[in-house]
């Protein structure tokens, strides 16, 4: 397997092909002087627009810094003419300096959003163009600067501006530009540039430095921009201030959308666009800002991909049949459930140590007092419920905290570990794989395992083809992730994550949302590693297949371990099974079920998949009117979903929801959703315009649910939502759905990462509503909280319903905590009625 394919190469012989055409054309003089010059002029733009739209398809950066490196090279090339430099001398010169600008611009925009790079940018050309036109004696100011003639230190000759010469070697280099990024475009730089503009975390996980590549792509982008300013002064003949405006860096941007970010045909069109608009204008009768304003709009509106995607994807539709689909999937033959690995011995050395790790994001302390060790060989499974800290501990191993502050002590391989950059973590032997499997959308399924290489060599092809052979994704190696049905896509992260062998691997509920067959494929790659010696840490909530890999396993809650010991025995364990299902608590004081009370909502096999994800399955439920319904389930169970087709704002995919006359719902979401920057009153009164409500209306309504809320919130109604603690936030929440006034409420994570005061707090608000009669659905993890609040809890399992009841009835009880971890129920319950 060669490095560079045939058909990489006849594309990038295209380029300096056309280029040949055209000078011998031009040479024969069938082409007029002056339409002989647009060429040249057009081969100029060519090389300019390829510099800005390579940047903002390979890497997402919109520059309005090419002016300026545009200007850069021109000027250096007149100066340097009038100075006796070479054309090496030149060329060299304007490339290296715009070059060291570019990888400062990109260094620098990395750590900002696309707004602050444009304007970082901006303010770089008004700075520079500002320079250029005051230093009279190198640019010549207003008056411009003679552009003459230019020698070869090589003994190539003397090039002759503003002539055919130039022209030609304008061709020529237009050629050679288009044929290196042809070349470029399967090379690991692509790859690698374009999966940090994809995905900026998961390629830190592979070694990948975003801020290194933006400055890279910056740095090439802003020396081929040079390159064009020295064919531009060659080609004119002289340099002057007038063509570098800020509505060149417009007009760039109209040639890059035009033609097509990231292609190399739209940099083509990109560049006669650029050199013809005037003429146009001029023959339209408009001017040209007013024609390319048009363009632009009419692009984004119709040509949202540019011309050269439009012009290729209608001539495949009309040219080209349509072949087979392939097989979505790829499945082995279930072969029983995988055989575990024996644990490693006692004495088997430690490859990573944790001490007393603590992470805090502001005021918030998501981890504390964390201390375990992994053995080389050894796979640990990490448990709690949601908010318990597990992926802030898996952050922690890869580095990839964000702007939280860690402390403690971390040792890999003997060797500290906290203070090495997450890049680096990666060749240290680091693997990591997401809970949504972020993988980059714009790359293939081979170039997604390829990037995680600097070079991609022939070798590193075949063992990327080999690796994907092993977990059955050969079939889709030239697919792209999108295309890909949710169990292929997850195995493509732990591909991935597997491609440089690592000698620890970090897995993130990688059994989410898989089915029984593609569980038993992963689970099967598990075992694997583990016979390969690889230390695995993997956190999950599905209980049954991660105890089935596990040689040990660590409970956390609240930021803190609070149990260990063997897949058999942590659930027995009185903190374990506490932090899963609740304390409990004292059963509040509610009004027994009215058994003739009509329905508020009832679904009926209602089933819902996103994507290739099945999250509920074969769902019957009836929530009476006045009811309290806790619906319990560990986090992926499929509370969330269900509160939404309850709520009506999400379609089932099968089944029917049904409600029993005019139901006003309201849904309080998981995380609360507040705007955090509009004061309490704000955020009331935001819901009461949604719900249409205004004037006395609304007064009488703010006056009412401000009765709801707790005194010191009612004191503080014009202070920002962000000030208020995580309770308080909770409590103002579930006030912004009551301005509504909803016959059902559904409550989601009504407790999530809250201390177990505020827990109590917000309880005790909604028991009030249950006992004036309101609806109310409570989504919950803590299937004893659930208990003591409702009249009736539900148990979901991987999206059913594994067992339902009264928890007034201990039997009930029982049977829910079996069917909490496992989702089997030993006896069966009668279907409620409603």
């Amino acid at each position: 397997m060669s490095v560079v394919s045939r058909s990489t190469l006849a594309k990038a012989a295209l380029g300096p092909l056309a280029a040949v055409v055209l000078v011998v054309v031009l040479n024969t003089g069938a082409i007029p002087p002056y339409q002989a010059y647009s060429v040249g002029l057009a081969a100029v733009y060519t090389v300019l627009v390829l510099s800005v739209n390579l940047l903002a398809g390979w890497s997402g950066i919109w520059s309005i810094a090419h002016p300026a490196f545009f200007a850069m090279g021109a000027y250096f090339a007149a100066y340097g003419s009038t100075h006796g430099w070479s054309l090496e001398a030149v060329v060299l010169g304007a490339t290296v300096c715009a070059a060291a600008f570019g990888a400062f611009l990109g260094c620098a925009g990395a750590r900002f959003s696309m707004l602050y790079v444009a304007l970082l940018t901006l303010a770089f050309t008004m700075v520079s163009l500002e320079v250029m036109g005051q230093w009279t004696s190198v640019t010549g100011g207003d008056q411009g600067i003679p552009m003459e003639k230019l020698h070869s230190a090589l003994g190539l000759g003397t090039v002759a501006s503003a002539g055919s010469q130039a022209q030609y070697i304008a061709l020529g280099t237009a050629g050679f530009a288009l044929a290196v990024a042809a070349l470029a475009r399967p090379s690991a730089l692509r790859m690698r540039l374009v999966a940090a503009k994809s995905h900026p975390m998961a390629a830190r996980s592979i070694g990948i430095a975003p801020e290194a590549q933006s400055a890279l792509a910056f740095a090439v982008s802003g020396a081929f921009a040079a390159l064009a300013g020295v064919l531009l002064a060659l080609v004119v003949g002289f340099v002057s201030p007038d063509p570098f405006s800020l509505a060149l860096a417009i007009a760039l941007i109209s040639a890059c959308v035009l033609g097509g970010a990231g292609t190399l045909l739209g940099a083509v069109v990109g560049g006669a666009y650029l050199t013809w608009a005037p003429a146009a204008a001029e023959s339209v009768g408009v001017p040209q800002p007013i024609l390319q304003g048009f363009v632009l709009i009419a692009a984004l509106l119709f040509l949202p991909g540019g011309v050269v995607l439009f012009l290729g994807r209608t001539a495949r539709r009309w040219l080209l049949r349509r072949p087979a689909e392939r097989p979505s999937t790829l499945v082995e033959p279930p072969e029983g459930s995988p055989q575990r690995v024996p644990a490693p011995a006692a004495t088997a050395p430690e490859l990573l140590r944790l001490d007393e790790i603590a992470v805090t994001f502001g005021g918030l302390r998501a981890l504390e007092g964390a201390s375990l060790a992994v053995r080389a060989g050894e796979t640990l499974a990490v448990i709690g419920p949601n908010g318990a800290g597990k992926t802030t501990l898996l952050n922690v191993l890869s580095g990839l905290v964000g702007g939280g502050r860690v402390a403690g002590s971390a040792h890999y391989g003997g060797k500290p570990l906290l203070k090495t950059r997450a890049t680096a973590r990666r060749r240290l032997g680091i693997g990591r794989t997401f809970q949504h499997a972020e993988t980059f959308p714009e790359l293939t399924v081979l170039e997604n395992v390829l990037c995680t290489r600097r070079r991609s060599t022939a070798h590193d092809r075949a063992r990327a083809a080999e690796l994907l052979d092993r977990f059955g994704l050969a079939h889709v190696a030239d697919r792209y992730p999108a295309e890909l049905p949710f169990g292929l896509h997850k195995r493509l992260d732990l591909a991935r994550a597997l491609a440089e062998e690592p000698d620890l691997l970090i897995l993130d509920e990688p059994f989410g949302g898989l089915d029984a067959t593609e569980r038993t494929l992963l689970a099967r790659q598990i075992v694997r590693q583990q016979e390969r010696g690889t230390a695995i840490v993997i956190i999950d909530h599905v209980l049954d297949d991660l105890f089935a890999v596990a040689h040990r396993v660590v409970a956390f809650d609240f930021g803190r371990p609070i149990g260990e010991g063997g897949p058999g025995e942590i659930l027995n364990d009185p903190r374990v099974r506490s932090s899963y299902l609740g304390e409990g608590g004292v059963r509040d004081e509610l009004s027994a079920p009215d058994g003739t009370r009509p329905a508020a909502v009832h679904l009926d096999a209602v089933d819902h998949a996103y994507g290739g994800v099945t999250a509920l399955r074969r769902v019957g439920l009836t929530i009476a009117r006045g009811s309290v319904v806790g619906v319990v389930g560990a986090n992926g169970a499929g509370k969330s979903t269900l509160g939404r087709i309850l709520h009506g704002t999400l379609p089932p995919t099968r089944g029917r929801r049904t409600t029993g006359g005019d139901l006003r719902t309201a849904l309080v979401p998981e995380g609360r959703a507040l705007f955090k920057t509009l004061s309490l009153r704000e955020n009331l009164e935001v819901a009461a315009y949604a719900a249409g409500i205004r004037g006395a209306d609304l007064r009488a309504r703010l006056a009412e649910t401000a009765e709801w809320l707790p005194p010191r919130l009612r004191e503080r109604m014009g202070m920002p939502a962000a000030g208020l603690s995580g309770g308080e936030q909770q409590i103002l929440a579930i006030a912004r759905a009551l301005m509504a006034r909803p016959d059902l409420l559904i409550v989601d994570e009504p407790a999530l990462g809250l201390s177990p005061a505020m827990v109590d707090e917000v309880y005790a608000r909604i028991g009030r509503l249950a006992r004036e009669g309101m609806t109310i659905v409570l989504l919950e993890q803590s299937l004893g909280r659930a208990a003591s609040a409702c009249h009736e809890v539900v148990v979901l399992h991987e999206g059913g319903i594994a067992v339902r009841g009264e928890p007034i009835d201990p039997a009930f009880l029982a049977r829910a905590e079996q069917a909490y971890f496992d989702g089997e129920d030993d006896a069966p319950v009668p279907a409620a009625q409603g």
